[in-house]
């Protein structure tokens, strides 16, 4: 696919080798990118990455991944800071939203972002905050161990159920991704809760934080954060889960900015009360 524009910006399908470069732009907008996210974002659906390039050098970039058949998400929005106000943002935009179909397209916007996504018809469902602070010594609380190999299936049931849409391919990847710590908590055979924490550019980087009470929460990110002690961590939480919010306000949490979710049209049902944080404002 490409799409040429008057600017001569030619808009193709990036490769998991184009991206670096867009993951640099990302850090340099102060968004906190993954260390090792790329191959489990291009998981889920390879084809759902571009970039726009003038003379062959990037210039833009986007992802509009699929998760389904009725379901994709919007995320790496973004333009070179010098070649802004061109054009080049706006073409790329329409020709990854192309690859969504007739799809609801869900997106985290950043606030200066979010009247131009409604002018594209996007709707708020909820807002967003990154919680930021310092993790704090504690031990694994009971019923709470790292993830296996044996737990796949019941965290990927689990994930769809919290989720507008099943995304296995996406799960299977980050729960092995190098450097992602995974914890569930069980409550005898019964799965009650998932999080995982990753390297991130500036600080770590919690997502998702999924768990059927605010016990089972707590003690999923008493955990998470008992493996960073003494380091900066960050983690996205919908305002809409007051639990989730009292739960990073406790551990001595600060907002540092908010974005909002929005959709294009509507969602499946999925259980948003056992969202306490946001896997990725890049994937959903």
């Amino acid at each position: 696919m490409t799409s040429p524009a008057p600017q001569d910006l030619v808009v193709t399908r990036a490769t998991p080798g184009d991206w670096p470069v867009i993951v640099g732009w990302a850090a340099d907008e102060g968004w906190n990118p993954g260390l090792s996210d790329t191959a489990a974002f291009f998981a889920q659906d390879p084809d759902g990455f571009f970039v726009g390039r003038v003379d062959g050098e990037p210039v833009s970039a986007i992802s509009v991944v699929n998760h389904g058949a009725d379901y994709a998400f919007l995320g790496w929005y973004l333009v070179r800071p010098d070649v802004r106000g061109q054009g080049h943002g706006l073409t790329t935009w329409k020709t990854a939203l192309a690859h969504a179909g007739d799809r609801t397209v869900g997106l985290d916007g950043v606030v200066a972002q979010q009247d131009n996504y409604r002018q594209s018809g996007f709707e708020l469902a909820y807002r967003t905050a990154r919680f930021v602070g310092e993790a704090r010594a504690a031990g694994t609380p009971a019923g709470v161990r790292p993830a296996r190999a044996a737990d796949l299936a019941a965290v990927t049931a689990y994930d769809s159920a919290c989720c507008p849409a099943d995304r296995p391919r996406f799960v299977a990847a980050w729960l092995t991704t190098p450097g992602h710590r995974a914890f569930v908590r069980h409550d005898g055979d019964r799965l009650t809760g998932y999080g995982v924490i990753r390297p991130g550019r500036d600080t770590l980087r919690i997502g998702p934080l999924f768990a059927d009470t605010a016990e089972d929460a707590r003690a999923l990110f008493t955990a998470l954060t008992a493996e960073a002690a003494g380091r900066q961590v960050a983690i996205d939480v919908p305002e809409i889960s007051t639990a989730g919010v009292a739960l990073v306000e406790e551990a001595g949490f600060a907002p540092s900015f908010e974005t909002a979710r929005m959709y294009t049209g509507p969602v499946r049902d999925h259980s948003r009360e056992r969202v306490f944080g946001v896997t990725t404002l890049e994937l959903g």
